[in-house]
């Protein structure tokens, strides 16, 4: 009980210092650039009207759906030990063969082209 005790007094008063110097160590005076909102290279003080490149977002939506390509093909290593791996394996090449015909259509109607 004694241990106990001490490790909870010392992660409290550890957590209450670290609290309390991170209030006193950042400066004091403001910087106007980092107080001014950022909005990925678009002027954050200019019109919200202006045109939006598509480009930008299509190759944004890809990188999403690779990302969640990576998190769907993550458990595929441990699928061996189901008592059916047979259809995970199946599974996870249906969804590399949707995405790789996927990019082979967007390359092909040059959506992945910055320049024309």
């Amino acid at each position: 009980m004694n241990l106990v005790m001490t490790i909870i007094s010392i992660t409290t008063i550890l957590s209450i210092v670290l609290a309390l110097v991170s209030f006193w160590l950042p400066a004091m005076t403001p910087n106007y650039e980092k107080l001014s909102p950022y909005e990925c290279g678009f002027d954050p003080l200019g019109s919200a009207r202006l045109p939006f490149s598509l480009r930008f977002f299509l190759v944004a939506i890809l990188f999403l759906l690779f990302d969640l390509e990576i998190a769907l093909l993550l458990p595929l290593p441990w699928a061996d030990q189901l008592p059916n791996p047979l259809l995970a394996f199946s599974w996870a090449c249906t969804i590399l063969i949707l995405l790789t015909l996927g990019l082979a259509y967007e390359w092909q109607q040059g959506g992945l082209e910055w320049a024309e």
